[in-house]
């Protein structure tokens, strides 16, 4: 099979990552969690005090991060200056700090590049928010993955839940219809389905139909 790249967007909790994580595995191809990079971004803010509202000052410490996504037999680590930091990444605040240092065009500027870099010389799937219209507008393939916030909601309840973490249904409801108006609404690449790419409602969908479907769609490209 010949060099691909796919792209896939999608609002919180649509299901992007486990179909990109699986697709990847399938395809034997380099998957980049590109939230889990803006993640980083807030969660190093986080530890190191520096304020989530001061964009001067969040956008002067990115030279000094160093994030490298390691892919091992266990999953894709996320090391951070060094640290694997794949857990403290994984939590609603590091979430929430994610959506808001991604508002500030110095941190998509830094990110995006990065994630360029990474798909110039071999296959790759990448997820997030603004891959299809920002990140790779040539990629091989396109997907708009949706489903409802209650859906979305649920799903994310049982990661957490899945992780000994404690959450609340309605909490995550909230959370979820938040960030999908900062996500939507934020000035710099906000979230938005691309022209050319395919919309996949999830709602009512498993996983393997959906991975099924998006096989399907890049063998035609192919």
């Amino acid at each position: 099979m010949k060099t691909f790249s796919i792209a896939i967007d999608g609002p919180a909790g649509a299901g992007k990552s486990t179909i990109a994580k699986k697709l990847a595995h399938l395809l034997q191809c380099i998957y980049v969690d590109t939230g889990a990079m803006y993640r980083s971004v807030g969660y190093y803010c986080i530890r190191n005090g520096i304020s989530l509202e001061d964009e001067e000052a969040v956008s002067k410490e990115l030279p000094q991060m160093d994030i490298v996504l390691q892919h091992t037999s266990d999953g894709q680590r996320i090391v951070l200056n060094g640290e694997d930091v794949s857990q403290q990444i994984r939590n609603t605040e590091v979430a929430a700090s994610a959506s808001k240092v991604a508002t500030y065009g110095a941190v998509r500027k830094s990110m995006v590049q990065r994630q360029q870099e990474m798909a110039k010389s071999t296959s790759i799937i990448m997820d997030g928010r603004d891959i299809g219209t920002v990140v790779l507008p040539f990629a091989t393939l396109k997907i708009f993955l949706t489903a409802s916030v209650e859906e979305r909601a649920m799903r994310r309840l049982k990661e957490y839940e899945e992780k000994g973490m404690v959450c609340n249904l309605e909490s995550l409801k909230e959370e979820i219809s938040l960030r999908d108006k900062q996500d939507s609404e934020r000035e710099i690449s906000p979230l938005k389905q691309a022209d050319d790419a395919i919309v996949l409602d999830t709602t009512h969908m498993e996983i393997d139909e959906i991975v099924a479907h998006i096989q399907m769609l890049l063998k035609e490209r192919l």
